[in-house]
Parts: C-alpha cells; structure tokens; sequence
C-alpha cells in the first residue's frame, strides 16, 4: 500500500506521522480485535459441521427445517443474545415426491430413462408426453427464433450459457417462464456442471407453482439427448411426476444487538437449503458465518452505533420467502425506513473483496476500510465491484431502495458444480476460507454500524426504479413479475 505522510504543525513543533489515512487509523484497533477473536475461537465450522450431521438437510416447512430454525436460535441464546426472536410467516410450500424421464424416437416404443429430477415449483402432477424442441440457451432471442416450433413442445435447454461469451444468462426460473409465454409444454433443463450431477432449484419466478412440467438432467445426459436429436430425428419426451403443495408454517431468526440510535444494518443470509443434500455450502456457508459474526461481535461486547439485526432467512431457495415476509413487516411497521444497510451472504466464501452493488457513492468508504483490512491481514486484496444482481435475499431490500453490500469471493470448481445438487455436503467446506469469510465480513459490518455518516440513504420509489434500469436489472424483473412501474 502506498503510504501517505502527513506534516501537522502543534506548538510551534513539526510531527511527522505515516502510514493510515485518518478513516484507515480509525479502524485499526476494532479491526485486530475482531480478526483476533475470530481466528482464536470461530465456531462456525465446528456448529455447520454438527448442524449438517444432525439436522441434514434444511428444506423450508419441513421437520428438518423446523430443526434448524430452533438449532439458530438456541445458537444464538447461547452466544449471549437476549433479544432473540422467531419471525414467524405461512406460505404455500413445495415439496418433491417422484419423477421419471424416458426419451423415445416419435411412433416408437424404444424407451430410454435418463436419470432426473423435478425444479420446485412444477405441477402436483403431470403426465406429459411431448416432442423436444431444443432451444439452446433458452434466452428470450433463442425462443423467438423458434417461436412456432416451440408451441405444444416439451423445450430443452441449458442452465448456463454455452457458445455465448459476453450475453447476459437469465436464471432458470425466468427460462421457465419464457417457455411458459412462448407456449411449451414443458421443460428439460442441462446442468452445466460436468458429469452426472443433477441440480433442482425453483422454476417459479413468483414461488407458485407453475403450469408445466420442468425438470433438470446431468450434463452427460443432455449431452447425449442432443447427440440422439441430431442421429435419430425427432424424439418424445415422456414426463410422469408427482409432488406436494401445502400450507407450511416457517420462521425466520433474528438476534438483534441494539446500538446507540434506532438506525439499523442488517446481515442477513438464508438458512434453508435443498432437499438433496444438507446444503453445507448453499448456503450453510453463509448463515454459519452470520451466526459466528454475531457470536463474535458478543463476545467482544461491542456497542454500535446503529443497531444490528443478524438474521437468518427460511424460504430463500423457494422464492425468498423469508425475506419478502421480513421486508413487509419493516414496511408495515415503517421500520424500512431506519435500515441503513442490508450485507447478505449467500454462499460467499473467502472474500478478497467487497460489491456496492451499484451505489457509485460509496466506492471511497469500501476502498478506506478495505486498505484497513489489508493493515490487519496483507493478503487481503480489497477488490471492487459495483453491479448489483437479483436471486438472493437482498432483492426485497433493493426493492426498496435499501442500499446493500456483498462480499467478493470465490469458489473452486469442483465446490460450485455441487451448487443445488446431491453433492453439496460439509466435505467441500474448507475451514480457513470459512473463517475468512467470518473474519471480513465482521469488519465490514463494523465499518457500516459505526461511521460517523454513511454516504447513501434509501432511494425513493422513482429513484429505486432509476437505479434498477441502469443496473440492467428490468428485463429480469419484468420476466419475474417483480417489476411494479410501467413498462
């Protein structure tokens, strides 16, 4: 780091100081406590580790699930939280029964069965049996394309983006939903993590459930199926599904730690998981190190001076559930207008850097308190970014006009082709870049909860809307139902 020198003249004497800018000397004694405390007794590896053991996996409305919301809130009591409270909400739950998937040649009784798994949200029941229309990486321009042979077809189409360098991915959901206008009949999904891994996820944009079919297969297998497409002309899709849909009643947790004046930040991250595994890494990685902060900040009797409430969402993976039903609670109350700042980890791990998320405002106060960072561990690189994105719990927050921070991080590969799949389990977890996400995020929340003046206030309705255009977010939104102005 470059240092600066600065000359101050008192007395009639010359002192000579480097080192700090003043915003960086600020921070520098809360910032080693807090990396010191975090390094000698995080408990967040060891509680993800005993959570994934007992509990599994974490799916919303379900026993599991039930238990891990009591697992977080007797967690926290136990850290010293007095003010710990479920938040309780009821919604419409999705659930998996079974599936199968057999391909055939039209006219032909030469079944194959590739293995599958249903995207939430599908019907209660369906048996569908369809010709497959491939339709590649299932953005808007790669239906309209099609248009006419993709009505009363069963669509194939990637989840990630292939042969498209530069384009902007859509989220499955939002594919769902153009296959939904454009007239399919249902949708086949191609992993792109390589091999047989199989992920689920919701197909719903607004967490009902949908009109067709959708279902995912391993990469290898769409593979395959486009390589019978090309050999073998038309093939049939037959789709035989049936999964539950029922009232369930969840709760988030929230252990708030009051500070001088009423003003608010949240850190929040998502505690349910999918069923398929016990979601170590989506996103235990997250609200463990939510959970370990807020032990941490305890444990060091800070006082803040805006209030901060850790909250640990339920309902996330299946429409944010959780976080929507939090947001309409501030809004009722108005409490929305006190929240000074949302940070949200979901599946951030070992963070070398921090998002804006588009508030160009506040790119000095991240780059000081990121210079602070590195005095306290050199190998942090404080890196910028400045988009914001959708599909967490923060979108309810920007929604508002709330302005929210993210930390940047990384995975490795063979961690993210687990994403939503039956491999996400505690063995990816690495504990010293868990413990870095724990000890970064700390400061970082510090440094919002006690400077003096934060540079960004909420956006108004208009300037809310303003903000999402030139965050390219509105197309997304539109497809989401999510957009409230005109079009």
């Amino acid at each position: 780091m470059k240092k600066i020198v600065q000359v101050v003249l008192i007395g009639g004497f010359i002192v000579m100081f480097a080192g700090f800018r003043p915003i960086e000397k600020k921070w520098e004694k809360p910032f080693s406590r807090l990396d010191s405390e975090v390094r000698k007794n995080s408990k967040a590896y060891q509680t993800l580790g005993e959570a994934t053991k007992t509990i599994g996996h974490r799916l919303t409305g379900s026993v599991n699930g039930e238990k891990a919301e009591e697992y977080a809130f007797q967690l926290l009591k136990s850290y010293g939280f007095t003010d710990v409270a479920f938040q309780p909400f009821e919604v419409e739950a999705w659930m998996r029964d079974t599936v199968t998937l057999s391909i055939a040649p039209s006219s032909s009784d030469n079944f194959r069965e590739v293995p599958v798994v249903s995207l939430a949200h599908s019907p209660v029941e369906s048996k569908l049996q369809g010709e497959i229309v491939d339709v590649g990486n299932g953005l808007e321009e790669d239906f309209e394309a099609i248009k006419e042979r993709v009505k009363g077809k069963v669509a194939l189409a990637n989840i990630n983006l292939v042969g498209s360098p530069g384009k902007k991915n859509l989220h499955r959901s939002e594919k769902t939903a153009l296959a939904i206008k454009y007239g399919a009949t249902g949708v086949i999904m191609v992993n792109g993590a390589p091999g047989k891994i199989l992920l689920t996820g919701t197909a719903s944009v607004t967490g009902a459930i949908i009109s067709i079919p959708a279902v995912c297969i391993s990469n290898e297998s769409g593979g395959e199926l486009r390589k019978w497409l090309k050999e073998e002309g038309p093939l049939e899709a037959h789709i035989d599904m049936h999964n539950i849909s029922k009232p369930i009643k969840a709760r988030n947790v929230i252990a708030t730690l009051r500070g001088k004046t009423d003003e608010k930040v949240i850190i929040g991250g998502h505690l349910d998981s999918w069923d398929l595994a016990t979601g170590a890494i989506d996103n235990g990685i997250g609200s463990f190190a939510v959970m370990d902060i807020a032990r941490t900040f305890k444990a060091l009797k800070v006082k803040p001076e805006r209030t901060i409430q850790f909250v640990l969402f339920m309902g996330e993976e299946q429409g944010l559930l959780g976080s929507k039903h939090f947001v309409g609670e501030l809004k009722k109350s108005g409490e929305i207008n006190k929240v000074s700042y949302m940070m949200n980890l979901d599946m951030t791990n070992d963070p070398k850097g921090v998002n804006a998320f588009g508030r160009d405002e506040m790119n000095e106060f991240f780059a000081g308190v990121g210079s602070a960072i590195q005095h306290v561990d050199q190998s942090f690189k404080n890196e910028s970014s400045n988009r914001a994105g959708l599909h967490s719990d923060h979108q309810p927050f920007m929604l508002e006009g709330v302005p929210i921070a993210g930390l940047s991080g990384h995975l490795d590969p063979n961690v993210l082709q687990c994403y939503h799949a039956d491999c996400d389990d505690f063995s990816l977890v690495n504990k010293d870049q868990f413990e870095n996400t724990v000890r970064i995020a700390s400061m970082y929340l510090y440094a919002l909860a006690n400077t003096e003046t934060i540079a960004v206030s909420k956006l108004s309705d208009t300037k809310t809307r303003d903000f999402l255009i030139s965050q390219g977010l509105k197309e997304e939104l539109v497809i989401g139902q999510e957009w409230r102005w005109e079009q």
